[in-house]
């Protein structure tokens, strides 16, 4: 038992001193490689710097960069190997192997580490086997993705090596693109055709640029390179073909962005439109003071971003809805069965509203902040991102409108609504209290309309005219879908935002809109109920 555990003893001995003494070797097998690169001549040098790229020291990367960039000094008075960077008149001098900081010098104590252009290309692939094999995936795929832009022809060999060695499918194929970019042009024969033909799997701008660069330096040699240049033309029509492909698919999601957007402004007043009649002219003046509270919730707690926009929510729903039914209990209960009357109203209103807000916070833009989880892009491919912001009103618009029909549907107070919209005179004969109704269901529009401004105040800037903006469109997605049902507001607005979107490359924004109206118009003409029209035995206009 004694011997065992002298054995146990005597074995961690031999561990501690072997993991002092592999840092002390690590620091004496560099020391001499910087003096082979601070004495030695260019061939010297061209083994160190192969020697230093194998060691595989965690500072490998940093001396060969410098060295490649002019960086790496030594000073003239104990030969110190040292990063260097000139500030003012001076040069700042960090030791390389301690990274300890030895103050300012002026250039005559000083001495740069001089490179050939031979010794440039050595580094250049050096350094980027270091990068290729880092063991970070983002590392490794920026390195790729940086070759591939570079086309330099040292690197072939150290990408070939990588290649090998990698299991990351995405960063594997990033590296085959790069190494097929840079055969395009360096490659003899077979491997330039093979690489093109290789340039055909990727969908990046990059490629066909390259694609199209190849057939121009060729052009004038057609029947020598017949065989090159066919090839870079398949490979070209197939990446035009994706381009197309993923150019539609963005379209798409831009129109089902707008759509969103639109259904979120309009799905409150399809409510408040239904069921009481009301042509409310400030209903894009709600989408601003909520848009504003969400400006407020940032300001008071600045600390807080990432939270505040889910604070805003509810805080722009209470405000709004509290605000909307004030109006509907002191105003617009007076002028039912005047339409043109309560349009009028309203709209003053949207004036008075609009006046109040410039006196509070100015007339000029306010910014809101985007929370880091809603910054950024998701990339598919390297000629598809979708934006997050966008991606989370989609889906916050289809949570919204999902929860407001099960309101309507499995609650009381939405068997009461819909008694109302399909026949008041009934309703109020069963015992619903419909000015009751009209009320909380004006506040419950204009709450949603709120709702609808926290999420525009994350993809444009809050100011008093932010309301006027979509009070149009929302009005004609409400007509277009057929008014008070929730089913035609969502296939309208997604409609209109697509054709918007398919519109505009074409004809221009202000147009687009001008044809999408004319069409609605025309469309009213025919089916005046809309795309869904509402289904009861009096049915109030």
């Amino acid at each position: 038992m004694r011997y065992l555990i002298h054995c146990a003893i005597a074995g961690l001995l031999l561990l501690a001193s072997a993991a002092l003494v592999a840092p002390a070797a690590a620091q004496d097998d560099l020391t001499a490689l910087l003096q082979s690169l601070r004495e030695g001549n260019f061939k010297q040098k061209a083994i160190a710097i192969e020697e230093i790229a194998a060691s595989g020291d965690e500072r490998a990367a940093d001396i060969l960069k410098a060295l490649l960039g002019g960086d790496l000094y030594y000073m003239k008075s104990d030969k110190t190997v040292v990063y260097s960077r000139k500030v003012g008149s001076k040069y700042e001098a960090t030791a390389v192997l301690d990274n300890k900081t030895l103050g300012a010098f002026s250039k005559r104590q000083l001495k740069k580490i001089g490179i050939n252009n031979r010794l440039r290309g050595v580094l250049k692939a050096k350094i980027s086997g270091l990068e290729l094999r880092h063991p970070d995936v983002e590392r490794r795929l920026l390195a790729a993705k940086r070759l591939f832009a570079s086309g330099d022809g040292d690197v072939v060999t150290e990408l070939d090596g990588a290649i090998a060695v990698e299991k990351d499918s995405g960063v594997r194929t990033a590296m085959a693109q790069a190494r097929a970019s840079i055969l395009a042009f360096t490659g003899d024969g077979e491997a330039q055709i093979a690489a093109v033909t290789e340039l055909a799997q990727t969908v990046s701008p990059d490629s066909k640029s390259l694609l199209l660069k190849i057939m121009q330096q060729h052009e004038g040699e057609k029947e020598a390179n017949a065989a090159l240049l066919a090839a870079a033309q398949e490979s070209l029509d197939s990446i035009e073909a994706k381009l197309e492909l993923y150019s539609l698919a963005e379209t798409v999601y831009f129109g089902l962005s707008l759509g969103s957007v639109l259904l979120l402004a309009a799905v409150g007043l399809a409510i408040t439109f239904g069921v009481m009649g009301v042509i409310n002219m400030a209903h894009g003046e709600m989408m601003m003071l909520g848009a504003y509270t969400t400006f407020v919730v940032q300001q008071a707690m600045p600390n807080n971003i990432a939270w505040s926009l889910p604070l805003a929510i509810p805080a722009a729903f209470l405000v709004t809805a509290v605000i909307g039914m004030g109006i509907e209990r002191s105003v617009i209960r007076h002028l039912y069965g005047r339409p043109l009357e309560t349009l009028l109203a309203t709209f003053g209103i949207s004036l008075v509203l609009q006046q109040a807000v410039r006196s509070v916070f100015s007339p000029l833009n306010r910014s809101v902040a985007t929370p880091d989880w809603m910054s950024g892009s998701l990339v598919i491919t390297d000629a598809l991102s979708l934006t997050y912001n966008r991606l989370y009103i989609i889906v916050f618009a289809l949570v919204v409108l999902a929860a407001l029909m099960l309101l309507l549907r499995y609650t009381s107070f939405g068997v009461e609504v819909r008694a109302v919209t399909q026949n008041r005179r009934m309703a109020a004969a069963m015992g619903i209290r419909t000015g009751w109704i009209d009320s909380l269901t004006f506040g419950l529009g204009s709450g949603i309309a709120g709702i609808a401004g926290v999420a525009l105040s994350q993809i444009t800037n809050v100011g008093p005219n932010l309301g006027q903006a979509y009070i149009v469109d929302c009005f004609m997605v409400v007509v277009f879908g057929g008014v008070g049902n929730l089913w035609g507001t969502l296939t309208g607005s997604m409609l209109l935002g697509l054709a918007n979107k398919f519109l505009e490359p074409v004809s221009g924004a202000v147009l687009a809109k001008i044809f999408v109206l004319v069409f609605i118009i025309l469309f009213i003409q025919k089916r005046p109920t809309g795309l869904f029209a509402l289904k009861g035995r009096a049915v109030e206009a």
